[in-house]
C-alpha cells in the first residue's frame, strides 16, 4: 500500500498536481501535501506545514465561500482562487471533498491544479471578445449569425433594436418572428441557398418593414458559417440601411425624368403625331417586356425608352417630319440623325438601365441594316429589341399626315417578314401573341 502511495505521488508530481489532505477538527493543521504542491506555492515543507489551510487563499472572502460549499456536504470542483507564491500571484483550481478517518477525525482532501496559463488565456479571449462584441454594438449596421435551422443565435445591438425584442428573446427566433410572410420566406430561401451551396449572396437590395411599421430599404450581405472541419454551420449577414440614400437617389433620378418629360410636352406642343406615337411605343414596349417577366426598375426603363425615342426629332423641321410624299436622300438623312441626337441628350445622366443606349439603338437590325452604326444580333441590348418592333407596331397602325393607318394584318406581316433578320424572332413571337389574344386587334389601345 505504501508503495501505490509512492506512485501516487511520484504521477502527482510529474503531473504538476498538488494533493493535500488537511485535518478541520479537533485540531486544524495540514495531515500531508505532495512536492508538486509545495513547488507550486513555493515554500518548503515545513514552512508548509506550520501554516494553516489559508495559505492557499489570497482572498479571505473566497476562503470563506470554499469552506460554505464543503460544510454542505458535496465535493467542490475546481473552485478558482489567487494565491502568491514568493511575491507572484498565480491562480489555481482546488477540487476537495470532506471526509472521516477511522477515529472520525474530520478532514479535507483535495487537488491543486496550477491555472494560471489557462486563466490568462481566458482573460486574453475575454478580451478579444469584449472587443468584438464592442465592434459589434457600434456598428452602424445589423448584424446577425444563424444556425442551420435559420434561428438566430447572435446578434447586435443594430438588429436588436430593429426588432423591438430585448435581446434574450430574439435568440432562439426566426425571420418569420420579425417580418411579414413574404418577405422572412425570401430571407428563408436564401439562408437555405447558402447552407445548400455554400456560396455567399453579396449586395443584395431588398425592401424590409421593420417593427414599427416603418418600410426601409437595405442592402445585405450573407456568408456561410464553417466549423474546423470546413462544415457549414449557418449563415451569418450583415444588413445596412439605405433608406435614406436611396430616397435622395430616387429624388436626383425624379428630377432627371421630370426634365426629359418638361422635353417630351416641347415635342407634344411642336408635334403632336410624334408625341402620341411616341406614348403608344411606350405602352407597347412595356407590355412586351413584362411578358419577358423583367423587374420593376427593368420595366421603368423601357416605359422611359418608349416615351423618349423620338425626343431627338424635336431638332428637325416640322415640314419635314410631316410632309406628304417622299423625302429627299438629304431629308432623310436629317430624320436619321434624331436617334443620335437623343442619345447625345441623355448619354451624361445616370440611370439604372440602359437608357441612353435603347434610344441609340432603337432602329438597329439583326441583319445589320439599321442606322445609326449597323449593329447586328448580340450587339443590339433587348430594350433596343423590343423598342424595334413596337416602334413599327404603332406606326404602322397608326394616321400620319403623309399616309393613313394601315391595318393590323400588314402590321403583323411586316413584323413575319422580318422575323429573325430584321427583329429580334422572340419578341416578335410574344408581339403576335398579345395581338392575338386581344382578338386580333392592337393590345395597346382600348
Amino acid at each position: 500500500m505504501q508503495e501505490n502511495n509512492n506512485l501516487s505521488d511520484i504521477a502527482a508530481n510529474n503531473l504538476q498536481v498538488g494533493i493535500f489532505k488537511y485535518c478541520l477538527a479537533p485540531d486544524e493543521n495540514f495531515l500531508s501535501a505532495n512536492q508538486a504542491l509545495l513547488d507550486m506555492l513555493g515554500c518548503s515543507r515545513l514552512e508548509f506545514l506550520q501554516k494553516k489551510i489559508n495559505v492557499l487563499f489570497y482572498s479571505e472572502n473566497d476562503k470563506k465561500i470554499f469552506f460554505n460549499l464543503l460544510s454542505k456536504g458535496d465535493p467542490v470542483k475546481l473552485f478558482q482562487t489567487k494565491i502568491k507564491t514568493k511575491g507572484q500571484d498565480a491562480w489555481i483550481a482546488i477540487s476537495a471533498v470532506i471526509t472521516y478517518t477511522k477515529d472520525q477525525k474530520k478532514i479535507i482532501q483535495g487537488l491543486v491544479q496550477d491555472v494560471s496559463c489557462q486563466k490568462k488565456i481566458h482573460e486574453h479571449i475575454s478580451v478579444e471578445k469584449n472587443f468584438l462584441e464592442n465592434l459589434l454594438d457600434n456598428l452602424p449596421d445589423a448584424v446577425y449569425f444563424k444556425d442551420r435551422q435559420n434561428r438566430i443565435i447572435k446578434a447586435n445591438r443594430f438588429y436588436i433594436q430593429g426588432t423591438n425584442f430585448p435581446r434574450e428573446e430574439v435568440i432562439g427566433k426566426t425571420d418569420f418572428d420579425f417580418f411579414s410572410f413574404d418577405e422572412a420566406d425570401q430571407m428563408f430561401k436564401d439562408d437555405q441557398f447558402i447552407l445548400r451551396t455554400g456560396k455567399p449572396i453579396v449586395g443584395k437590395i431588398e425592401k424590409t418593414t421593420l417593427a414599427n411599421g416603418k418600410k426601409n430599404q437595405v442592402i445585405t450581405t450573407k456568408i456561410p458559417m464553417r466549423n474546423k472541419k470546413g462544415e457549414i454551420i449557418g449563415t451569418m449577414g450583415i444588413t445596412r440601411d439605405i433608406t435614406a440614400h436611396t430616397n435622395l437617389e430616387e429624388e436626383k433620378f425624379s428630377m432627371i425624368i421630370n426634365t426629359l418629360e418638361a422635353l417630351g410636352k416641347a415635342l407634344e406642343l411642336r408635334d403632336p403625331y410624334t408625341f402620341n406615337h411616341t406614348r403608344s411605343v411606350a405602352i407597347i414596349a412595356q407590355t412586351i417586356a413584362s411578358e419577358l417577366k423583367w423587374d420593376a426598375y427593368r420595366l421603368l426603363g423601357i416605359k422611359l425608352a418608349g416615351e423618349l425615342h423620338d425626343l431627338g426629332k424635336i431638332a428637325i423641321p416640322i415640314d419635314i417630319l410631316n410632309r406628304p410624299g417622299k423625302l429627299s436622300t438629304l431629308e432623310y438623312d436629317l430624320i436619321k440623325e434624331h436617334s443620335q441626337s437623343c442619345y447625345e441628350l441623355m448619354k451624361d445622366f445616370s440611370f439604372p438601365f440602359p437608357l441612353a443606349k435603347a434610344v441609340y439603338q432603337h432602329h438597329e437590325r439583326i441583319d445589320g441594316t439599321g442606322y445609326p452604326l449597323g449593329l447586328k444580333s448580340s450587339q443590339i441590348i433587348p430594350e433596343a429589341k423590343i423598342l424595334a418592333v413596337s416602334d413599327v407596331l404603332e406606326a404602322m397602325t397608326s394616321h400620319r399626315p403623309y399616309r393613313e393607318a394601315l391595318n393590323i394584318n400588314s402590321a403583323q406581316e411586316e413584323l413575319k417578314a422580318g422575323k429573325g433578320s430584321k427583329y429580334d424572332s422572340d419578341i416578335v413571337d410574344i408581339a403576335l401573341n398579345l395581338i392575338e389574344k386581344k382578338g386580333n386587334q392592337p393590345f395597346w389601345k382600348n
